[in-house]
């Protein structure tokens, strides 16, 4: 949706290119997306000149968007957090208590400074 909200004149080729599935695909997604009335479609030139159509978020798309990103935010938040408590635990685990890591170069050095 974020690919239509950007580009809504990107064509079902361009936009099945764009995220890695069949054309066919593409059409379905959209046609889902329409009939849930997540987007709209618009004609905005001759009926023969297919380049003229576009693809728009409606208001409820634009909710729906919104509410998605901020599951797939917290989502992300708790997978974070998940691993940033098993990280301090493997530090423990391996001695280095009082300086728990930020990234990889930071946890090559802890460990060779302990000789691990």
């Amino acid at each position: 949706m974020r690919l239509l909200k950007d580009n809504p004149h990107m064509s079902q080729r361009d936009l099945a290119d764009a995220v890695g599935i069949s054309v066919g695909s593409a059409h379905y997604v959209l046609s889902a997306l329409l009939e849930a009335g997540l987007i709209k479609f618009g004609d905005f030139g001759a009926a023969s000149d297919r380049r003229r159509y576009a693809y728009f978020l409606t208001p409820k798309g634009l909710s729906q968007m919104a509410a998605s990103a901020a599951q797939f935010m917290a989502r992300k938040l708790d997978e974070y957090v998940a691993l940033r408590d098993e990280i301090a635990e493997l530090s423990l685990e391996f001695g280095l208590e009082a300086e728990i890591p930020r990234d990889a170069r930071e946890l090559r050095e802890a460990l060779e400074r302990k000789g691990t």
